[in-house]
């Protein structure tokens, strides 16, 4: 099997090409792979199965080891919404919350919004709450505890 360093080498440029044309790491790890089995044929071109192993060993151990790199490198930010904003901040309930009955409103800097408490509880109108989340177009409060 002469021919198998070449094979090996041409998968290995076949996969730098997909990792080069692609924004994320989807594929360096079968390039690292096929190169050691490319130089493995070179020295044991008779032992096809010792070269389709190290490839698959390679390979999975490079995409295990690099993990870890790979995810800090492309973790990319979520970016906050308009509504996202609104998480912390302080409302008065105009109409009072109560998970059973699906009712409640809250001010919140001049809107008004479907509001549920994180907890089950029935908030009464005037009270002050604190958006926890945004589900939809509901907030999520709790009473600020005074």
């Amino acid at each position: 099997m002469e021919m198998m360093p070449y094979i090996w080498f041409g998968i290995a440029l076949f996969m730098a090409i997909i990792e080069g044309v692609t924004y994320q790491l989807v594929s360096i790890w079968f390039v690292l792979g096929a190169v050691v089995s490319a130089i493995v044929s070179i020295f044991v071109p008779e032992n096809i199965w010792l070269q389709i192993i190290l490839f698959i060993v390679i390979s999975v151990a490079t995409l295990i080891a690099t993990k870890p790199i790979v995810k800090k490198i492309t973790r990319t930010k979520k970016l906050p919404t308009n509504s996202d904003r609104y998480i912390g901040m302080k409302g008065v309930v105009k109409e009072e919350i109560n998970n059973t009955l699906g009712v409640g409103l809250v001010n919140l800097k001049g809107s008004v919004w479907s509001a549920t408490s994180d907890d089950g509880s029935v908030i009464p109108t005037d009270s002050v709450v604190i958006v926890k989340d945004i589900k939809g177009v509901k907030l999520i409060v709790s009473p600020v505890k005074e």
